[in-house]
């Protein structure tokens, strides 16, 4: 493979990640998502913009050490009327810890004239001078082209008197920013081949935001042009639409494609680890139907199609789902037949008698006619499967519980509202009553439960609800209608599990679906009843 062949890779997470709706990263997020990035082998992990907020200001204050990946620092260009030297944002981006800078500047002509107001030949000494000074003090000087297509569609001639500049300056980059995501992948491509005729593709990169969900074919566009280095953030995290899924980017770099990248064999394996490292930080749930590293992402529910990937996985598998750190799923739903079942089975290292394949599959499907849905929570039908092999054991039993809610005026003239919980469990051979207040009746049913099995199983300390879906099944029966609740918890171990739950009542169908959640673990955890318990 020749040389020209490497494709360099720039995570922009930790800023352009940051400017997502709702995300608020802090110090330690940082250093333990840029870590991470360090572990999976990115060429360039850009921490953010020092200067510009005090969680970027302590980032860089106290930098993590990384063993492969270079250190970025971002920011802008000189001021006009200011010479690089004496410009405090820039020196802001010269004296931090950082081992590269990339250096932010307009390219549009529009944007020159009307936002900063200045003579054209002043807009592109500002990046010649910031580049020069910025490749004497740091080991690499890049330079990122705000609105380059639309500059270059604009005014070819000044977008490029722009590039030319950084270039010749020092930059070990210039990139090609898609600022708006407007850019299609056949404009990405001719224009990018433009540029080539005038700068070394080895100095190019490509930064594509995500307003057409064309980012990941807009850089794939540009690399194909020539360009070597490829801008993007982890599971697409960006303002607006997002940016380029560097997650995406990497595994189709590596998997189908002859592209040299930084990221071997074996660290690829870590992708869907690292993916979801940055949800878990943002206490949010994985997209599951995300390419490549989703729950769905090589899930089989069709009953046709399990028998075709049981003959073959590559029947409807591109890959194979371990080579990104993911794995097959066989989805148990009223559509299966005995394949999806016998698979799942084979999954789990479960043994079943043949006459109680059939009595499960039908139980399956009549369950799911009453409004269970398995094909979402493996983790309940992992239980139905093994209570009918008499597998699990009774870790606990609920002999009542009562939910309350007080809606009232506090002493300062506000309206709250308070959940209550009692319940009353057997557990290691005694009755056991817990009162617990919480956020709502499922929280405060959730606490008292937990306050009377911590004692006995320590190991739910570190289990937590991170999700919780309810859906009606029989809108026509109004309030009274059949609820299904589906919660989702983890573990400090990283596991996810749903559990699922129906009832008219949906404080009932929300405890089903939290009785399988806490069994699951402590089945998974090996958890062994008390000797009492279990008599």
């Amino acid at each position: 493979m020749a040389d020209d062949d490497r494709v360099y890779l720039f995570d922009t997470t930790l800023r352009d990640g940051a400017q997502t709706q709702g995300v608020d990263f802090s110090v330690a997020d940082k250093i333990a998502i840029a870590e991470a990035l360090d572990g999976l082998g990115l060429d360039y992990v850009e921490g953010g913009w020092p200067g510009a907020n005090p969680t970027d200001d302590a980032f860089f204050g106290t930098p993590p050490a990384l063993s492969g990946a270079k250190l970025v620092a971002f920011g802008m260009t000189r001021r006009p009327g200011r010479s690089a030297e004496n410009d405090p944002g820039l020196a802001a981006l010269l004296n931090s810890p950082a081992t590269a800078l990339c250096m932010v500047g307009k390219t549009w002509d529009f944007h020159v004239d009307v936002a900063l107001g200045i003579e054209r030949p002043e807009a592109v000494q500002m990046i010649a001078d910031s580049v020069a000074l910025a490749a004497k003090r740091k080991d690499e000087a890049m330079f990122d082209a705000e609105h380059f297509f639309d500059g270059y569609k604009a005014n070819p001639n000044f977008a490029m008197d722009c590039l030319k500049a950084a270039y010749e300056s020092g930059a070990r980059w210039v990139v090609l920013c898609d600022t708006n995501g407007g850019a299609l992948p056949d404009e990405v491509e001719r224009i990018v081949g433009e540029v080539l005729k005038e700068i070394p593709g080895s100095h190019v990169g490509i930064h594509a935001h995500n307003d057409t969900e064309n980012a990941v074919a807009n850089s794939l566009a540009a690399l194909r042009a020539g360009v070597r280095q490829i801008q993007g953030t982890l599971n697409g995290l960006g303002e607006r639409c997002g940016n380029a899924n560097l997650v995406s980017l990497i595994a189709t770099l590596a998997l189908k494609t002859d592209y040299r990248i930084g990221i071997d064999a074996e660290r690829l394996k870590q992708l869907t680890t690292v993916s979801r490292l940055l949800d878990e930080r943002l206490s949010r749930a994985p997209d599951r139907h995300a390419a490549y590293v989703g729950d769905a992402a090589f899930a089989h529910k069709g009953g046709l199609h399990v028998s075709a990937v049981a003959k073959d996985p590559r029947t409807y598998e591109h890959i194979e789902p371990e080579r990104v750190g993911n794995r097959r799923h066989i989805v148990v739903s009223d559509q299966s037949g005995r394949s999806n079942i016998l698979a799942r089975f084979q999954e789990l290292a479960i043994e079943m008698e043949e006459s109680k394949v059939n009595t499960l599959v039908e139980q399956v499907k009549a369950r799911e006619f009453e409004g269970f849905a398995y094909d979402g929570a493996e983790a309940s039908f992992e239980l139905l499967a093994r209570r009918a092999m008499g597998h699990v054991p009774d870790y606990f039993k609920l002999s009542r519980f009562r939910v309350m809610d007080d809606r009232r005026w506090s002493a300062r003239g506000e309206l709250v509202t308070e959940s209550e919980a009692t319940v009353t469990v057997e557990v290691a051979g005694s009755q056991q009553m817990t009162v617990a207040n919480g956020n709502g009746p499922v929280n405060a049913l959730d606490t008292a439960l937990r306050k009377a099995l911590v004692p006995v199983y320590p190991q739910l300390m570190d289990m937590r609800l991170v999700d919780y879906k309810v859906r009606i099944l029989t809108p026509q029966s109004g309030t009274a209608a059949v609820t299904r609740v589906m919660i989702e918890s983890s573990d400090g171990s990283g596991r996810r599990w749903t559990t699922v739950g129906v009832s008219p009542n949906i404080i009932d169908a929300s405890y089903n679906a939290l009785h399988d959640g806490i069994t699951w673990k402590l089945l998974h955890d090996g958890a062994e009843p008390p000797a009492a318990a279990a008599e």
